[in-house]
């Protein structure tokens, strides 16, 4: 049936999926010419809307040069202008003369006004209302205005020629003004320089036209910069935002228009704000939608250097072509259910008698043994059937024999488990004990054996030390008292005490038993911090200082923690609180305090390895401990590296017995089941680690200040 089926369902499929895509190709090469069509119709309405300032600019400027209009008449030279306004949609015209002086027409609302203004500040630029004949009026306002040093002056003077000036902005009268000028130097018939002519225009009109334009309901037009600013857009949008009462342009990724604003950052993600040179067509996906863009320069012989860009959602193509899609999954469901029909019928005609057989089998396999298969009219099946007859009564006397024989099997093994599991666990509890015991015991002997050996020789040597310093002062002071008696020695005694260098000795000599001093000093401190760290001369349960056991610990490991030629030395950093005598095992907590300073050195070594001497001298590795006072009755010691820290996989067994990271030889996995078993069973505290790989491991132990009757091992 599954073939006969999916024979129809992918050949109605497959001319479903060839149509959708010739549909889409189709759809793809449609948007394509739409836009291009936009962006023609856009660039010729850009084109003789933006040719006319430029254009009456030359008609003026060559008015002047041939005499035709007198810049010294403003009267008739402010109502021509006047009548050009009123057959352009201008916003300004107006003359700047090199002597400061100038004149305009202002169309910047509903009423056309005129301007003029000296040379002399303050509030030399006039400001008239005119009559429908371009004459002047009321005054309506003044205001302090030098026209030399206005960028729409200066800069066609630099020039030298006619050009645009940037996009101003201004809010008059409460509505947003926003412009493009048009500027270019005038001459004389003798080619003298008079000043400039400048013609302004309304750039929100451009964003009326944008939106009169028929693209589709929801595509965009837009205009921007170079730099990305706004300039016109077809939304409902407006390209600026008033900031105390100020008008300020917007760039286009600021734009509140979805579309606008996502095309933008795309364009200005690529660079391709300054770098389009030529029409770029691409797809974009918009808040979900796909749209389809194109991004045209525009420029014109003037300076402006502008992109066009048109954008037309994918969906106002597509409706026609979903449609289709719409129709054709519903005709390849409709040719699956008459294919599944005809197929069921099919199959009941052809493979009932299979399907029975199929039936038995499933339900033998499901534990069902008592099965048997009726025969068929078809000779093939009907001999199928009596084998699988006699297969089904063998089977049937094998699972009886194999079931007898698992149940007793199953009863052994749970045997042999239970008392493996037990074994284990008391051999286990055995091995750490064991360990634990035996480690104590022979490094406490040790130390305590060592520094007694030591300890008898060193005192003799201190005390005496004393004793030589008393005995070598008096006879410096005879010597010295000799010199003084008898200022001219013989010459024996003279050649004595230069072979020997008697000045440098008795300079000297006091230096040596100072350092020999020291020295000793050195040696018993060394010999108490051993004494402190076995515990092996107080009792084994009784309260002690926990910051000696602490020093005594990092005392006997100086050897690791030392600079070294391929690192420089791991710094300890200590944080101690001030703390009561604290009721432990005190030789027992030293041995946790062993084990996790010797992980942190090792963690800090590997660590070290990836690094270089440079490396680690600008980073260096440290170990903090920190104790403090958990609450009244509870104390904290905190012990804290910056190594290579811990996977959290192996954080969850590190107090498991016998687990280790380490290589065959350098760790056997009893260290921290065993510091976890003297704080948890033996202080019935708690120790716990913190680590993040990369960045270091935190070992927190807590103890109570006074424990319980304590218990032996």
């Amino acid at each position: 049936m599954v073939p006969f089926v999916l024979q129809i369902f992918g050949a109605v499929g497959l001319v479903g999926y060839l149509s959708f895509k010739n549909g889409q190709k189709a759809v793809n090469d449609l948007a394509e010419q739409l836009i291009d069509r936009s962006s023609d119709v856009v660039n010729e309405r850009l084109t003789s809307y933006l040719a006319i300032p430029q254009m009456l600019n030359r008609m003026n400027a060559d008015a002047i040069r041939r005499g035709t209009l007198d810049v010294r008449d403003r009267e008739a030279v402010a109502k021509h202008f006047w009548d050009q306004m009123q057959v352009y949609n201008l916003t300004y015209t107006g003359i700047g003369l090199t002597s400061g002086q100038g004149f305009g027409v202002a169309h910047y609302d509903k009423n056309i006004t005129r301007e003029e203004w000296t040379a002399q500040l303050p509030k030399n630029l006039y400001n008239y209302a005119t009559d429908s004949q371009g004459n002047q009026t009321k005054l309506n306002a003044r205001w302090d205005y030098d026209s030399l040093k206005q960028p729409w002056y200066t800069e066609p003077i630099a020039a030298g020629k006619p050009i645009w000036g940037k996009i101003y902005t201004a809010n008059l009268s409460d509505s947003p003004y926003i412009t493009a000028a048009a500027t270019r130097p005038i001459y004389d018939s003798q080619n003298r320089l008079l000043g400039m002519i400048g013609t302004e225009i309304h750039l929100l009109k451009l964003s009326d036209f944008l939106r009169g334009l028929d693209i589709s309901k929801s595509g965009q037009v837009f205009l921007v910069e170079r730099d990305g600013a706004l300039i016109a857009n077809s939304g409902i949008e407006k390209p600026f935002t008033l900031v105390k009462d100020q008008v300020q342009r917007l760039q286009a990724i600021e734009s509140p228009n979805a579309v606008v604003q996502t095309i933008a950052k795309h364009l200005q993600t690529s660079n391709k704000f300054q770098t389009i040179a030529q029409d770029a067509d691409f797809k974009l996906e918009v808040q979900g939608e796909q749209h389809f863009v194109n991004v045209m320069p525009w420029r014109d012989e003037y300076g402006l250097d502008w992109l066009l860009v048109v954008s037309v959602p994918e969906s106002a193509f597509m409706a026609q072509i979903n449609a289709n899609t719409r129709t054709t999954i519903a005709l390849c469901f409709g040719a699956l259910a008459v294919a599944s029909i005809l197929g069921f019928f099919t199959s009941r005609w052809l493979v009932h008698p299979i399907l029975r057989l199929n039936q038995a089998s499933e339900a033998m396999a499901s534990g069902n043994l008592e099965q048997a298969v009726e025969p068929s009219n078809i000779q093939e099946l009907n001999t199928l059937s009596h084998s699988f007859n006699h297969m089904a009564g063998r089977l049937r006397e094998l699972f009886t024999a194999l079931e007898h024989s698992k149940e007793v099997l199953e009863e052994r093994v749970e045997e042999r488990t239970a008392e493996l599991k037990h074994t284990l666990a008391e051999l286990q509890r055995s091995q750490a004990q064991v360990v634990q015991s035996e480690k104590m015991s022979s490094l406490g002997q040790l130390v305590a054996g060592v520094a007694h050996e030591i300890n008898n020789p060193v005192n003799f040597i201190h005390g005496n030390l004393t004793y030589v310093q008393d005995y070598t002062e008096d006879l410096l002071e005879f010597i010295q008292l000799y010199q003084q008696c008898y200022p001219h020695p013989t010459p024996e005694i003279q050649t004595a005490a230069e072979e020997m260098d008697l000045e440098f000795l008795q300079e000297d000599l006091p230096k040596i038993l100072t350092s020999m001093q020291l020295g000793t000093d050195r040696i018993r401190q060394i010999i108490l911090s051993l004494r402190n760290f076995s515990r092996m001369d107080e009792a084994e349960f009784k309260a002690v200082d926990i910051h000696e056991g602490i020093d005594s610990t990092l005392l006997i490991l100086q050897h690791r923690l030392k600079a070294r030629s391929e690192r420089p030395e791991i710094e300890i950093i200590k944080d101690y609180a001030t703390l009561p005598l604290i009721e432990c095992y005190a030789g027992q907590l030293n041995q946790v305090f062993m084990n996790i300073l010797v992980n942190s050195i090792d963690a800090i070594e590997e660590n070290n390895a990836k690094h270089t001497y440079q490396e680690l001298k600008d980073h260096p590795s440290r170990i903090t401990i920190r104790t403090s006072m958990a609450d009244a009755a509870w104390i904290e010691v905190v012990i804290a590296d910056n190594g290579v820290g811990i996977p959290q996989a192996v954080q969850r067994r590190i107090f498991d017995p016998f687990f280790t990271t380490k290589a065959l030889g350098k760790g056997t996995g009893m260290g921290m089941s065993i510091s976890y078993q003297i704080i948890t069973g033996k202080h019935n505290g708690k120790l716990e680690c913190f680590s993040t790989p990369g960045e270091g491991t935190e070992f927190r132990i807590r103890i109570p200040l006074q424990q319980p009757v304590p218990s032996a091992i």
